[in-house]
């Protein structure tokens, strides 16, 4: 099993208890097989799938009695995974313990995933999710954040969400949320731009006074607005880009002008006045797949592995000192970005928020199977007082010709 997350324990403190104190309502879950306290939801969920192939011969499945299991545990109640002798030595009768598939429920559409973006349908977002998973059973999400928690809750399987783009940078939101969810990235996606501006049947360019997307669009866009021919006009941040054509069709507005995709265009009953106005064409939005279980690593195929870490000591020979433990062993940094610190409560940690000086993220062209990887990494928390593994994922391998942008592509940013 992949180790997704590095926390220096003090010392003589088990690394497995660190952080971990029992806490009233947390639904602490005792193991009688293991002997071991299990401090988190996701440990629980662990310790059930190891033990239901061998207590399903003492108790019948049933959907009922888990669902009962799972709303004690939700109310705080300690739990026992297997039947537990009473003083006379008689077994006390105990549900059988609680599956992953119990909680949850087959989609609608059989075997479809159901996975949740940010923004409207028509979003750039959904583009990247039909890429990701072809035929899946898309759920738009308002926020980032609602994403995040459909996954969590099982409403989702899978999130797909941007986290950078080739102009704009990178979505600081969503590598935020990375650290304050339980979520794991198992794949990434790479969408180029393809932007167009939209506006109602009839309308003409010279119509058109002002024109609404989101801002990262608006900037990419800039140039080839202000060039065009028979166009005046103001530009609006809006929310998203999908929202915007679809804010301008049901208000019918006719002075009024979106940057969206062709496919909102459809959806939102509007016409494509220009087609493949960004700036730039090689301007690309990668987007990362979200679930609540890390994938097994591999060395079979390119892989990617992108980590967090914060250390707490001035200068920048700790920096230099970590970045040395990957260049010694040839291991290929992609990415590399220091944030200032802000006070942040981390998913696995029930202590006070802690504030870092400085918080690095890293990707780096290894996979987490790697002994250079696990070698690096291991030099690398000696060096840190906060190191966790955001995901070891496929790279997307899928060839971009440049200037050839594609009916498939997505914008930067949020829901574009």
């Amino acid at each position: 099993m992949a180790v997704v997350n590095f926390v220096k324990p003090h010392i003589g403190q088990s690394p497995k208890l660190q952080g971990r104190t029992p806490r009233r309502g947390s639904g602490v879950v005792r193991s009688s097989l293991q002997g071991a306290v299990v401090g988190n939801r996701a440990e629980w969920l662990t310790s059930c799938a190891v033990l239901s192939s061998k207590v399903a011969a003492l108790a019948p499945h049933s959907t009922n009695g888990h669902l009962a299991l799972a709303v004690a545990a939700s109310n705080g109640a300690v739990l026992d995974l297997v039947p537990v002798k009473t003083v006379d030595g008689s077994a006390r009768s105990l549900p059988a313990p609680l599956r992953i598939a119990d909680l949850s429920p087959a989609p609608m559409h059989g075997s479809e995933l159901r996975v949740a973006y940010q923004g409207v349908p028509g979003a750039y977002s959904e583009k990247a999710s039909a890429k990701a998973y072809p035929g899946s059973d898309a759920i738009p999400c308002d926020q980032f954040e609602v994403a995040f928690q459909a996954v969590e809750n099982w409403v989702a399987d899978r999130a797909v969400l941007p986290v950078e783009n080739s102009l704009g940078g990178s979505i600081h939101r969503n590598y935020d949320l990375l650290l304050r969810h339980r979520l794991h990235i198992v794949g990434e996606v790479q969408l180029p731009v393809h932007h167009c501006l939209l506006a109602l049947p009839g309308v003409r360019r010279e119509d058109i006074t002002r024109v609404i997307s989101h801002p990262q669009a608006l900037a990419q866009c800039e140039h080839t607005l202000t060039r065009m021919p028979g166009l005046n006009a103001a530009r609006e941040a809006f929310d998203d880009t999908a929202g915007a054509a679809e804010y301008v069709a049901a208000n019918g507005l006719r002075d009024t002008a979106a940057i969206a995709s062709s496919r909102a265009a459809e959806l939102y009953g509007m016409e494509v006045l220009a087609d493949g106005i960004q700036d730039d064409s090689g301007n690309v939005t990668r987007f990362v797949m979200l679930a609540r279980e890390p994938i097994v690593p591999r060395m079979d195929r390119p892989f990617k592995t992108s980590i967090v870490f914060a250390h707490d000591k001035e200068g920048t020979s700790v920096l230099f000192k970590v970045l040395s433990a990957f260049a010694f062993r040839d291991i290929s940094l992609t990415k590399i970005e220091s944030r200032p610190h802000r006070p942040i409560r981390l998913a696995d940690s029930s202590t006070a928020p802690k504030q870092f000086e400085y918080m690095f993220y890293v990707d780096f062209q290894a996979s987490l199977a790697d002994p250079r990887v696990q070698n690096a990494l291991a030099e690398v928390q000696e060096f840190t007082s906060f190191l966790r593994v955001l995901g070891s994922y496929p790279m997307d391998m899928t060839p971009m010709a440049a200037g050839v942008a594609s009916s498939e592509s997505s914008s930067a940013y949020s829901s574009s």
